[in-house]
């Protein structure tokens, strides 16, 4: 998946004529949001609200700490604007659905791998299934097993660091521009949010998942379970097309935007796996939210943003985000965090 990005970019940098219709990036990023909203209904499900609860307050105080401490740092020591800060700062705090997948993703592939080992070192039977009890032995010896409400975790983080971000830029403003008519009030705001595809199927098949539970997502599993990497696959090749058509933008954003884009997603992976190990999370539950944390919306926040600060300039936050961002955690990021969290763990 990581490759496919890269060839991704490697095709807009030569010029390729290499290009997804706007009709199949579209069902992509749909079919991503619904498997992801459905998977994770169902495992909240079968979950224990006892268990649930503390990872939600970590994810909620997360979607609010780090909009603030983004914005700051971008007015104090990047010396932008208001409206630009709050754009950049409301990106960095929501999360991205497809970093998200992509984590999952690399962690069942560290279990994959665990297994083989496993196998090849003879403590595990040849031949042992995935959810065997002794597979699951190793992934749990490992701390490779992570929460199955995780995607609730993700819709709990994409919205309220984004309204944050927008409530900062209207205290901050020393003009009422926004309430004269330049910017959306902030019911238009919420209805943007709420009613944004991303925002929408994941809260919507959440909800939908939770009520079918178990029979209800067997039903389904075929098509959203067993294909998914395979679609991730598709979209990160579409990804690394449109973030090798942004490069050219870093010239514009300047050095200090791209310091920001990597360090910013690292402070935040920490303090995302710190709160998920207070939280009482698996090693892998509390890697996963380190990747939320450290992950940038480039699906709601660019919609929002584009109603609440339309004095922000798309170029710096969409480069931050998708540019600068995006490809670092991919490919970068995720091998990373996973090493700091087995610090933080001891494993």
């Amino acid at each position: 998946m990581v490759l496919a990005f890269i060839l991704g970019v490697i095709a807009t940098r030569v010029k390729s004529d290499l290009k997804f219709p706007e009709d199949l990036y579209t069902a992509l990023t749909i079919y991503l949001l619904v498997a992801i909203g459905l998977k994770g209904g169902y495992k909240l499900s079968i979950s224990h609200l006892s268990d649930f609860w503390r990872p939600g307050l970590a994810a909620i105080a997360l979607g609010v700490i780090i909009p603030i401490v983004s914005y700051y740092i971008l007015r104090q020591l990047g010396k932008f604007n208001v409206w630009n800060a709050a754009a950049i700062a409301a990106h960095y705090g929501s999360v991205s659905a497809v970093t998200f997948g992509e984590a999952i993703a690399f962690h069942d592939t560290l279990k994959e791998e665990a297994l083989r080992a496993a196998i090849e070192a003879g403590t595990v039977a040849a031949g042992t299934a995935a959810d065997a009890p002794a597979a699951l032995a190793v992934y749990q010896a490992q701390g490779l097993n992570y929460e199955g409400f995780m995607p609730s975790l993700l819709t709990i983080m994409e919205v309220p660091a984004i309204l944050v971000a927008i409530i900062i830029a209207r205290l901050q403003s020393r003009e009422d521009s926004l309430d004269a008519g330049e910017g959306g009030t902030m019911g238009e705001v919420l209805r943007e949010l709420l009613a944004g595809k991303s925002t929408l199927l994941l809260i919507g098949f959440l909800i939908v998942g939770y009520v079918s539970g178990k029979r209800g997502w067997e039903q389904v599993a075929p098509w959203f379970d067993t294909p998914f990497r395979g679609v991730l696959t598709l979209f990160l090749l579409e990804a690394g097309l449109v973030t090798g058509r942004r490069l050219e933008d870093l010239k514009k954003v300047g050095p200090f935007l791209v310091a920001f884009g990597i360090l910013m997603p690292i402070a935040s992976a920490v303090a995302g796996i710190f709160a998920g190990r207070l939280a009482g999370m698996t090693m892998a539950g509390a890697t996963v939210l380190g990747v939320l944390a450290a992950s940038a919306s480039y699906i709601a926040a660019p919609a929002a943003c584009r109603v609440a600060l339309p004095k922000a300039s798309p170029t710096y936050y969409l480069t931050a985000s998708l540019a600068i961002t995006f490809p670092f955690n991919i490919i970068v990021g995720l091998p990373l965090y996973h090493f700091i969290a087995t610090r933080v763990y001891g494993l």
